[in-house]
C-alpha cells in the first residue's frame, strides 16, 4: 500500500459544555470554528476548529452529545494537545488572569531547553505550549 499521501487530518475529543469549549478554543487559543453541524437523530453535535483550511491543515474535532447528563472521565490513555506559541511568558499571563488553569507555568522541559507550559481547557484536556520563536 502507498501512504505518501495520506494525511493526519483531525483529533477528536468529547466535551460537555460545547458553547465554553470553542469559547477557549478560539479565545484563548487563537482557532477559528470551521465548520459545525447537529445530528438531531443521533443527539450530538461536531465543531471543528483549527488554524487554517481542513484541506491543508489538521483540526480540532469538538464533540458534544446532548444527552451527556456529567463530565467526562478523561482516563489514563490521552496525554495531551501541542500549540506553537511564539511568546509562551505572555501567553499563559493573558490566559491565567483570565482563570484558565495551568498546572505546569512556562519553562524549560524536564531534561531539554525548549521553553513549555501546560493548561487546561473546560473539560479538563491538557494542552502543552510550545514556545516556538
Amino acid at each position: 500500500m502507498d501512504t505518501q499521501n495520506f494525511r493526519f487530518l483531525h483529533t477528536m475529543i468529547r466535551v460537555f459544555d460545547l458553547e465554553k469549549s470553542i469559547d477557549f478554543y478560539t479565545r484563548h487559543l487563537g482557532m477559528k470554528v470551521l465548520r459545525r453541524s447537529d445530528y438531531p437523530e443521533g443527539k450530538f453535535t461536531l465543531c471543528f476548529l483549527g488554524y487554517g483550511d481542513e484541506n491543508s491543515h489538521t483540526v480540532i474535532e469538538l464533540t458534544h452529545n446532548w444527552d451527556q447528563a456529567e463530565s467526562y472521565n478523561l482516563g489514563t490513555a490521552f496525554g495531551h494537545l501541542a500549540i506553537g506559541v511564539p511568546d509562551i511568558h505572555g501567553a499563559c499571563e493573558a490566559m491565567k488572569s483570565e482563570g484558565v488553569p495551568i498546572p505546569r507555568p512556562p519553562g524549560p522541559m524536564k531534561h531539554g531547553a525548549t521553553v513549555i507550559a501546560f493548561i487546561e481547557d473546560p473539560d479538563g484536556y491538557k494542552i502543552e505550549l510550545v514556545e516556538k520563536k
